[in-house]
């Protein structure tokens, strides 16, 4: 082989797209990758223009590696909005929400068809006896461009981060509206906010108030910038190839790939390994991102903040995927009527998922019950006023938190996954305004409930929400005890006061109080997991029923009598996942100050232990490389 075939081998790899090798953060491809680009940006970075316009030509190429012919789509959604946006400042006020509701139908329009052809066909299919057919327009277009076949168009396949630049184009779009940014004028200055390679498959959603003030920001990388830079980017490669691979390959996927092969305490803990793989896949993406970014002195909004330390689920919501949790505040919740209103969009949104959820679960008693709680609702707002404030907030909260679901596919399963955190949310406002005796009384009542249900009508299922509300129970009726305990009067011989002893709670009580809201918002939290991850890595044509299937195979292992005999062995046997999972919990519960300190003790080593210590992680992460590397579960959505 010559020197000009080798060349000419090296430069097709170089440009061609392998999509059974798509560019990753965990390959030595993309560090390469990202040695060359930075080499690059350190000859332009005093330039901004151009510093840029490079970086946006860099972005591209980079989702060339990922997604292949999908570059198109991308390149689309950056010259429309591009333009659009222009458009938009320039028209009169009539015409503003022209373009504006135009912009959001087509930026959720190209979502809607690659994300939810499968659903919308079938719907229509069964709806009106049709027989529409799913075909993959993209596909049959680079046909016609290339006079060739090579192009598959009878399946659609969902183009890598296509939810987060869609997202973050109209967040663009209605920020520009309410006045909040001016549309920028360069064309390359947007496709460069649009598509910033780090955050562009898997986010975080970059708002643009938050990037565009450093579009022209002279670069400046500290000494301990840098060193926060790189300790990032290590942190996320321990926690997607230690944590997150080494769980899902040793118990999580092959549990969640046929529950019933293994025993019901194998697939609870494959559910709590789940809980914490999929945390830190995902945040784990994010900390690489921030890492990379930071390197090349751009910031990326927080994403991630130790959400299994939240006390409620309220709280995670705010911990967890924070960019997607406000774009929902701001774009869907506010515009509901927030915590002050709910308009007819609030209703009808009610109705469409009602619809949605029983075409989703075959039944159309799914339709009746949610309609029947919604017409329950607004004539209990209707005859109790004082109460319409609150059922506002909980109507548009159940809204938000469905249509999250549902943003992660159209299954049944996301519908349930949303529904349940909204439920959480809902009963965690409710709960806090009764007092600890009527709480008491109802987990107490609910627990005897469910104990009912496991006797009269067994099911698995019964059995699990038994053991549950019972550990609640005892925890809420413990708390009671000490709350009546801490308001006994106090007094010295006659004179007795009643003053409550509850301000001078020990630190200690009220930690154990912390710990034990945590723990059960994490138990809540991950038994939502069950539904999330059956949704998930499915075809969609097929995704609905397995989906629900491997969700209720898992609850029957779970709810079924457990032979106590063999937990040991089981546990024995894994033994090392178990105590990966262990140690990666008790890391996450670490507390923030304790975090910040080692990070900031890391920056500031001498670069050459900076760079042993860079070695070392290297060498310990590479012992937990699997055969196959695992994509990031968010590419998916």
């Amino acid at each position: 082989m010559t020197l000009a075939d080798i060349i000419r081998d090296f430069l097709g790899a170089l440009f061609s797209f392998d999509s059974a090798h798509p560019l990753l953060f965990t390959q030595f491809y993309f560090w390469a990758f990202f040695a060359l680009v930075f080499a690059g940006f350190s000859l332009i970075h005093s330039k901004p223009v151009l510093r840029n316009a490079y970086l946006f030509f860099v972005s591209l190429f980079f989702y060339y590696k990922t997604s292949g012919v999908f570059l198109l789509l991308l390149l689309f959604v950056v010259t429309y909005n591009y333009f659009a946006a222009r458009a938009l400042r320039r028209a009169r006020p009539a015409w503003q929400t022209f373009w504006v509701a135009l912009s959001v139908v087509v930026d959720l329009g190209i979502l809607a068809y690659f994300k939810y052809a499968y659903f919308i066909a079938d719907f229509l299919n069964d709806l009106f006896g049709l027989s529409i057919q799913v075909h993959d327009v993209l596909g049959e277009l680079m046909n016609g461009i290339t006079g060739t076949t090579a192009f598959r168009v009878d399946a659609i396949i969902l183009p890598v981060g296509i939810s987060f630049f869609t997202f973050q184009a109209v967040s663009y779009i209605m920020d520009v509206k309410r006045g909040k940014i001016e549309p920028l004028r360069k064309f390359l200055d947007f496709g460069f906010f649009l598509t910033f390679f780090p955050q562009l498959v898997a986010g975080p959603i970059v708002r643009a108030p938050e990037f565009f003030p450093q579009l022209y920001k002279p670069y400046n990388l500290s000494r301990r910038w840098f060193g926060i830079a790189v300790f990032w980017i290590l942190n996320g490669l321990v926690k997607k190839l230690v944590l997150a691979d080494y769980l899902a390959v040793n118990l999580s996927d092959r549990v969640f790939g046929n529950p019933l092969l293994y025993t019901g305490f194998e697939n609870l803990a494959a559910l709590f390994c789940y809980s914490l793989q999929v945390y830190a896949d995902f945040s784990g993406y994010t900390d690489i991102a921030t890492g990379v970014a930071m390197l090349m002195g751009f910031y990326l909004p927080k994403n991630f903040n130790s959400p299994y330390k939240a006390e409620n689920a309220q709280q995670f919501w705010r911990r967890w995927h924070m960019t997607l949790s406000r774009w929902l505040r701001d774009y869907l919740y506010i515009p509901l009527g927030g915590n002050r209103n709910a308009t007819w969009g609030s209703y009808i949104i009610i109705f469409a998922v009602a619809v949605i959820g029983s075409f989703l679960s075959g039944s159309w008693w799914v339709a009746f019950a949610v309609a029947l709680v919604t017409v329950s609702v607004v004539l209990y707002g209707w005859l109790k006023p004082d109460s319409r404030k609150m059922l506002r907030t909980h109507v548009n909260s159940m809204d938000t938190m469905l249509l999250g679901g549902l943003w992660h596919g159209a299954s049944w399963n996301f519908m349930i996954w949303g529904g349940l955190n909204g439920i959480g949310q809902i009963v965690y406002k409710i709960w806090t305004k009764w007092s600890r005796p009527v709480q008491a009384a109802f987990i107490c009542a609910l627990c005897a409930l469910m104990f009912a249900l496991s006797r009269w009508t067994p099911a698995p299922v019964w059995n699990l929400f038994f053991v549950w509300t019972l550990v609640l129970a005892i925890g809420t009726l413990v708390r009671l005890v000490y709350y009546l305990v801490q308001r006994w009067p106090i007094g010295v011989g006659h004179d007795v006061t009643c003053h409550s002893r509850l301000d001078r709670e020990s630190p200690a009580v009220k930690w154990i109080s912390n710990a034990w809201a945590v723990f059960q918002t994490f138990v809540f939290i991950t038994f939502t997991r069950l539904f999330f991850r059956s949704g998930s890595n499915l075809d969609p044509a097929l995704a609905n029923e397995e989906a629900w299937n491997t969700a209720k195979n898992m609850v029957t292992q779970i709810g079924s009598a457990w032979d106590l005999s063999i937990v040991p062995r089981v546990a024995w046997q894994h033994r090392y996942v178990l105590i990966v999972f262990a140690v990666g919990m008790l890391i996450h519960w670490i507390p923030e100050k304790w975090k910040r300190r080692y990070r900031i003790r890391f920056a500031s080593l001498p670069l050459f232990l900076m760079a042993l210590a860079v070695f070392l992680a290297v060498v310990f992460v590479y012992q937990f490389i699997t055969a196959d590397l695992q994509s990031f579960i968010y590419f998916q959505f």
